[in-house]
């Protein structure tokens, strides 16, 4: 090592400078560094919206008026699609068994939330994932089936909005029956694959034993068994049918429709947008409405709240909706009958 003492003055006072100068490189381009970073870790986390990711049973473009209410209740909250999140809406094409595989996807990619529509769509999140929030939305007893565990404190990471649709499955056959009085003879039309069409069964087969109706069933798990169901309806002699509560149906309501039509028997279903494509009567709570709820509960748990104490909630009311040109006496029977109070 050199002593520094034979070094000449002049070399101590350059050498200390030049060690100041390197210092201050040093933290210049670490300064420069920071800066230069900084933008791309703010453009990571500016660009790290949330995405929700739908399951339904149908194409969006069918269902583009219920998604637009979603769209609603996510703004409602300050969520607007394409500026501060993203939805990716997956559809199981009519086929129940579609649904796992898609859920699983969702977790795979860890979406922010995942909202599945119906009771099939719903089981498949919900055993997909513990972790990831899911809002469902259905016509099913949340609690009978296993999805949460109460309605006040549904617990875990699922709540959702539903109307109890078995409950109400009675008051349309109800509403059938005040229709077409002398007939005696209805149907039933459920979707085997869904987990709720036993229990549907079951609970319509009593009130049609109360009201003192003979009931068949029929069963429909894709759209292209709804002509052979109708055939089976008119071999059967059946004067009346009631739609099973199943998001199939609602896709399918156009469809349904013109059957009823061409068949000439009337036909309840639990949802409006049967009436709307010419279908002669439905009842039951308000889809629409139903959407806007989820989107709005789906917005609050992105901002922070947590599902287990987001209380299931149900719609605000029930609707009764019927062609323009009813037969007789429906103009008088588009409304509850007297015990059809929805009890919650």
């Amino acid at each position: 090592m050199v002593n520094s003492s034979l070094l000449p003055e002049w070399y101590s006072l350059r050498h200390s400078e030049f060690a100041g100068l390197n210092m201050r490189r040093r933290e210049f381009l670490g300064v420069l560094g920071s800066a230069a970073a900084w933008p791309v870790a703010a453009r990571a986390q500016q660009g790290a919206m949330p995405v929700v990711g739908f399951l339904g049973i149908q194409s969006a473009d069918q269902i583009e008026d219920q998604l637009r209410a979603f769209r609603q209740g996510l703004s409602e909250i300050g969520y607007i699609e394409g500026r501060t999140l993203a939805i990716e809406y997956q559809s199981a094409d009519g086929q129940n068994d579609r649904y796992p595989t898609m859920a699983a996807n969702f977790v795979r990619r860890q979406v922010s939330a995942i909202v599945p529509w119906g009771l099939p769509a719903t089981l498949a999140a919900k055993a997909a994932t513990t972790t990831i929030p899911i809002v469902f939305l259905g016509g099913f007893d949340p609690v009978a089936v296993g999805v949460v565990a109460s309605l006040n404190r549904p617990g875990g990471n699922v709540t959702g909005v539903t109307e109890l649709g078995i409950e109400l499955g009675r008051k349309r056959l109800e509403l059938l029956h005040e229709l077409v009085p002398a007939v005696t003879t209805v149907a039933l039309l459920v979707n085997p694959t869904n987990p709720i069409a036993e229990i549907t069964t079951t609970t319509i087969q009593a009130a049609a034993r109360t009201l003192g109706l003979q009931l068949h069933v029929l069963h429909a798990s894709v759209e292209r068994d709804f002509e052979p169901a109708f055939a089976t309806l008119v071999n059967l002699g059946a004067g009346g049918l009631v739609i099973g509560g199943d998001v199939l149906f609602v896709s399918g309501s156009e469809q349904i429709a013109k059957l009823a039509i061409r068949h000439t028997v009337p036909v309840i279903s639990q949802f409006r947008s049967f009436a709307a494509v010419g279908g002669l009567l439905s009842y039951g709570g308000d889809v629409i409405d139903q959407f806007r709820q989820v989107g709005m509960y789906t917005g609050r748990i992105l901002k922070g709240e947590k599902p287990a104490e987001l209380r299931y909630s149900s719609p605000r009311r029930s609707s009764c909706s019927s062609i323009s040109r009813p037969p007789r006496r429906s103009a008088s029977t588009c409304r509850p009958p007297s015990s059809s109070a929805p009890t919650r």
